[in-house]
């Protein structure tokens, strides 16, 4: 399998290159060169598969002969080891829908999942090549805990992570930073999460920065992490379905378009998705774009779904690259025009196509309260507000005979003030969590200016 960039300036990579590299050095995303399918004989047999079997055989078929068999299940393994339910991603019948539990990881959030692979990768993969890394990341709340549990403690690594300072939970902060360990470097900046994403791709795109500095990325622009998601759709449909003659819906919260960008990854592979429901929060680009054909950022808005307040998704290009028949030359033109209008506007076959793709809602924090309020007391099951978006839209959309899976992106304790808001009470607190806010912290406030960033990250980095 080899990997190229949505601008086509990038192509015929391992993926092992491709997991270092991180964002294209040609300033595009980058993909696997074709999409590897499943067939229905394979599809039955993952009904019988545990999820570590699952991953195993989703993964490998991306990572080509890149890794000894052994050595790849090894490390699948031992990500999914920290995973606190046995099934790692389990799925319960609530309320006439299915939730697929993403939130059993050391950081109770759906980033686990792949950043947990994500840091075992990159400590084979530096230990392979006798070198190191810095890892600069930005965060809207649960990217940076779930990336720094990653990698805290390994050698070979330093992580500088970036959140906007005041408008994360008080939990994602904790979780972040209350981990000390001397690998770890926690940045609150004055700005939004959109200030984070810019600062990355300008020093990205600084290349003699870049190659000086042993950079790597964590964010979804690295493949490793939309692989490593695209796994939990194909277990959740053995849980729920599991014979290849069913179809299967997913409603998906999403800001940044990783995590729904990997069902539809997951489609084209083979899985018998029928529906794929987008849901935002009032920051509601995504769900413009496919409901309008209107791309256009606008003021970040706060609400009670901090992981979802993002203008600019970062793994939109990899969509549109699919969207515009794979055209690098048409792709960078389009994106050119992005940087400066700040829009995109598409004509009626374009929209045609997405709306094939996807089905989208906007979900106000007035229905995600109340959906968090009646879903508590229809069947007593606690949302964080994330989810409850994703519920609420996966309900408006569900069809008659086929099952709706919604993503739970967060354990509700992330979000206790949203949740005693909606249900009267406090969520149950996990035990990773109690006690959180008598731990040490270390964290430094700074502006958001790329220049400053680069600056500390020359005088921290490994």
């Amino acid at each position: 399998m080899r990997y190229i960039s949505t601008r086509g300036q990038v192509d015929n990579i391992s993926f092992k290159d491709a997991v270092m590299m991180g964002l294209a050095t040609d300033g595009g995303l980058l993909l696997p060169e074709k999409i590897p399918l499943i067939d229905a004989q394979q599809l039955d047999a993952f009904a019988s598969m545990s999820y570590a079997q699952i991953a195993f055989a989703i993964i490998s078929r991306f990572t080509g002969d890149d890794f000894p068999a052994a050595e790849l299940r090894a490390i699948i393994e031992r990500s999914y080891a920290s995973f606190t339910h046995a099934q790692v991603t389990p799925v319960v019948a609530k309320d006439g829908i299915h939730i697929l539990e993403l939130f059993h990881g050391p950081t109770l959030a759906f980033k686990d999942v792949a950043l947990q692979l994500l840091g075992n990768l990159f400590e084979y993969l530096l230990a392979e090549r006798d070198s190191k890394m810095n890892i600069l990341g930005a965060t809207s709340g649960d990217t940076g805990s779930a990336a720094i549990y990653g990698v805290r403690g390994k050698e070979r690594i330093n992580i500088f992570i970036m959140h906007p300072h005041g408008k994360v939970s008080p939990i994602q902060e904790m979780q972040m930073t209350t981990v000390t360990d001397a690998n770890v470097f926690n940045l609150a900046i004055r700005g939004t999460f959109d200030d984070g994403q810019r600062i990355i791709k300008e020093v990205f795109g600084d290349l003699e920065f870049k190659e000086r500095y042993h950079l790597g990325a964590i964010n979804s622009i690295n493949f490793a992490r939309v692989l490593a998601q695209i796994v939990y759709y194909f277990y959740a449909f053995s849980r729920v379905c599991g014979s290849s003659d069913k179809q299967i819906d997913f409603a998906v919260p999403t800001g940044n378009f990783g995590d729904i960008f990997a069902g539809y990854l997951a489609k084209q592979m083979g899985l018998p998705i029928g529906r794929l429901v987008l849901a935002t929060n009032e920051n509601n680009i995504l769900e413009r774009f496919v409901n309008a054909g209107d791309y256009s950022v606008g003021a970040v808005v706060e609400t009670l779904s901090p992981s979802m307040d993002i203008q600019i998704a970062s793994n939109f290009e990899r969509y549109l690259f699919y969207l515009l028949d794979r055209d690098s030359t048409r792709l960078r033109r389009t994106m050119d025009e992005f940087a400066v209008t700040h829009r995109l506007d598409f004509s009626t076959a374009i929209r045609q196509r997405i709306g094939d793709d996807f089905v989208a809602m906007c979900v106000d924090t007035q229905h995600t309260l109340a959906q968090m309020r009646d879903f508590h007391s229809s069947c007593g099951y606690v949302l964080d507000p994330h989810t409850a978006v994703g519920v609420h839209a996966g309900k408006h959309f569900q069809r008659d005979g086929v099952p709706m899976v919604c993503l739970a992106t967060a354990h509700p304790a992330k979000f206790a003030a949203a949740v005693e808001q909606a249900i009267g009470q406090p969520p149950q607190q996990p035990q990773s969590l109690q006690g959180i806010e008598q731990r040490p912290r270390r964290c430094q406030l700074v502006d958001a200016d790329t220049t400053i960033i680069k600056n500390y990250l020359a005088e921290n980095a490994i």
